[in-house]
Parts: structure tokens; sequence; C-alpha cells
């Protein structure tokens, strides 16, 4: 039978999301984690595969603006949801909603797409990059010690339910937001994310705590988190459950992991996704013993090469001719020269020859700084044509703090 896809129609969206939550295993959210999501979906950017009366494919995306080098803010819808049947692999059922998505994100206007993925090599052939890595980590609290800067101990703590504390919470977040690349504005009612705690999912911990840290009587940072307990014959050996921990200067930062490192009858602190280039790393005695280890985190793709280039800085002068290859989005193909510097950039078509070869894919990778054009050269991704063009561009598109996706989609 011949598939057919369409734009998501609101009445059908428990049968659409139910055919997602099967595709990922077909174990059932609690209410209020569906309800959620049900209210953030957007059917409008949402799309399905029917075959017949049957939900065969989903695939969505959030109107997401997000904060690249040089601090601007730039819109790049989230792709999310997706899911293709068991029964409907190769296919074409995936292709046809990369296709119908990158045309439509064309279509408004908006120079990128983003994601994160279930399984790293699925997107690369649609022409995602892996631009952000998030470092996840185990510390041993009865081993490791914090070294804390001047004016920590004048930082206070107060501990709120969390959901009497996310409105400043989020006004922390929102400071943040333009500081890093990567960095999501938070949508009204993702507020509600964070904070989403089914009883369910905690896995032995206990429900969701907030610690909001203040200075002058100002909220300068908070910290999200749980434990879980355990105990063996040698005495307590908890868990701290770290969900998010974010401040606005370094003695509030370091105040909050202070009082993680001092909470009793645990002995270890396991954090989500954090920064690559986190401070707290910085803070400890003993890096070892903090089992930190790295994942992929946002892909990144450039659905409009010039736009998506000159909506960024370089943190160094710039001028380069770059030769695109782009297969899926044809109309990125060809020469490109950018130039621009910290203060902006310009990116249009040229005739002239080029100095580096790459994919859209590699500038998808580099393009929130945090990937070296160098790097993806050794491993024979980007060509140098022109000596010491590499060097000079891979200098420039480097962001002197590590791009970082603070909230799944």
């Amino acid at each position: 039978m011949t598939t057919e896809l369409r734009v998501l129609d609101p009445a059908v969206w428990d049968d659409w999301y139910g055919k997602l939550v099967l595709a990922f295993g077909g174990v059932p959210e609690a209410p209020e984690e569906s309800g959620l999501w049900r209210e953030l979906t957007e059917c409008e950017r949402s799309i399905g595969v029917w075959d017949g009366a049957d939900i065969v494919g989903t695939a969505g995306l959030f109107s997401f603006r997000m904060t690249v080098p040089g601090g601007a803010s730039v819109a790049a819808p989230g792709v999310t949801m997706v899911s293709v049947q068991a029964t409907h692999r190769r296919r074409g059922v995936l292709r046809s909603m990369m296709r119908r998505q990158l045309d439509d994100i064309r279509a408004t206007g908006e120079p990128l797409a983003v994601l994160t993925a279930s399984e790293p090599d699925i997107y690369g052939r649609f022409g995602y990059g892996i631009a952000t890595q998030s470092a996840y980590a185990e510390i041993d609290t009865d081993r490791v010690r914090l070294t804390v800067p001047e004016g920590t101990d004048r930082v206070s703590l107060r501990e709120v339910a969390p959901a009497d504390g996310t409105a400043a919470c989020e006004a922390v977040y929102a400071q943040l937001v333009p500081t890093r690349p990567g960095m999501l504005e938070r949508l009204p009612e993702w507020e509600r994310l964070p904070v989403l705690d089914p009883p369910g999912e905690r896995e032995g911990a206990s429900p969701l705590r907030c610690v909001l840290a203040e200075s002058d009587g100002e909220v300068t940072g908070y910290v999200r988190f749980a434990i879980k307990p355990d105990w063996d014959l040698a005495g307590p050996k908890g868990t701290i459950v770290l969900r998010d921990l974010e401040a606005l200067d370094p003695a509030s930062r370091a105040a909050l992991w202070r009082f993680l490192f001092e909470i009793d009858l645990t002995s270890v602190i396991r954090t989500g996704g954090r920064p690559v280039d986190d401070p707290w790393q910085h803070l400890v005695s003993d890096i070892r013993r903090c089992q930190v280890r790295l994942r992929d985190s946002l892909h990144v793709r450039l659905v409009d090469v010039g736009a998506a280039l000159e909506a960024r800085a370089y943190t160094a002068p710039l001028d380069v001719v770059l030769e695109v290859t782009d297969p899926f989005c044809p109309w990125n193909e060809g020469r490109w020269r950018l130039t621009g510097d910290a203060k902006g950039a310009s990116c249009a078509r040229t005739s002239d020859a080029p100095d580096l070869r790459l994919g859209v894919r590699e500038l998808g990778a580099a393009y929130l700084g945090g990937v070296s054009l160098d790097a993806l050269a050794g491993a024979g991704r980007v060509r140098e044509v022109r000596e010491g063009a590499l060097e000079t561009a891979s200098a420039a598109f480097l962001s002197t703090r590590a791009p970082w996706l603070p909230h799944g989609f």
C-alpha cells in the first residue's frame, strides 16, 4: 500500500504519540509526562506517515532560538519525536520526513535545524553534524575535596519546593542563555520540563529538590537534585542525582557544589550532561575520581549556508572561500566566500577558487565552535586547497566557551 505524509491533526495526537512510544520500546509514560509533551507539541510543525489507517512514522519540530558564537540568538527549529515503525523500515519513511522538514524550514527562512539522536549514526546522511558533547561524571565525594574561591562563604542557600523556585531559576537561566553557544531560549511552558518528576521514573531516588543561591538578596544560582539512599555493612553510601546546577558567578557556583558535597549519608554525585568545560572540574582535588566521560549531544544542520554562517561571529579575522557539498539540500552546494571577525560576518556566493572543501555535515559540526575544522581535516573530512587556510579558518570558527545543550527535547 502507498504511504502518505500529512501534517498532524491535533485530534489524532494520542495515536501519533502512542506510535512514537511504541517505537521506543512501548513502555507507557506517566500521565503528567505525556500530558506535558502533548501541550508542547507544535502540531502545525509535526508530521506523520500513514499506511492506510495506520501511522507508521512520526516527526516534529519545536520553534527554538539558539545562541551562536558571538551571542546572537538564531532561529533553530528542534527536530523531535522521530520514529518509524519496525514494520516499515527501509521503505523511505524516514527520508520522506527529513525531506519535508528541511523543505519547510527553508520555506520559513530559518537557517538551521538541530536535534539530539537516539543513535548518532542516523542523521549524518541528512547533513547533520555532531556539534556539541556533554560531560557526565560520578564524583567520589568521600575522596574528592573542593577548593572554593573567595566570596563563597558570603553566599546564602535556601531550599524551596521545585515548583516554587521555578521563576527564580528561570531568571538565572535566561541570563546565561546568551553567554554560551548551543543554549536554547526557553519557550513558554518549557519551564515545566526541568521540574517534571514522575514518581515511577525516580528509580529509588527521592522527589526532586531545589536549592537557591542568594547574594545581597538576589538569586544568583540554583541546583535541582534528588537523593538515592543506599547502605552496606560499612554504613551509608547514598547517591546525589544532579539534574541541573547553574550560577551567575564563581562564588555562587562553588557554594552550590559545596552544598552537594556536604549532604549527609551520601558518597557519590552523579551528574547529568554538563558542559565539557564546566568549571567544577577546576574546583576538585582529584579529577580521576570523578569518572568524567563524554557523549554526543546536539547535532546541527545548516539549512541555509549563507544565512547561518552570517548569523555568528568569529574569534579571529577570516576571509575564506568554502566549497560546500550538500547532496540532500543541493541549494547549498557550491562556493561561498565567508568574511568575518568578532563583530560579525558576511557570506555570499562566489566563483573564486576554493580555499577549503567540505560537506555541510562538517560545517554543522564546526558551527558552534566546539569542533575544530583542523580535527575534521585530520580525519579526512575537510580538505585544504590553499595552504594556510585551514589554520586560519579553524582558529576563527572556535568558541572561547564550549557549546552546550542544557536540556533535551
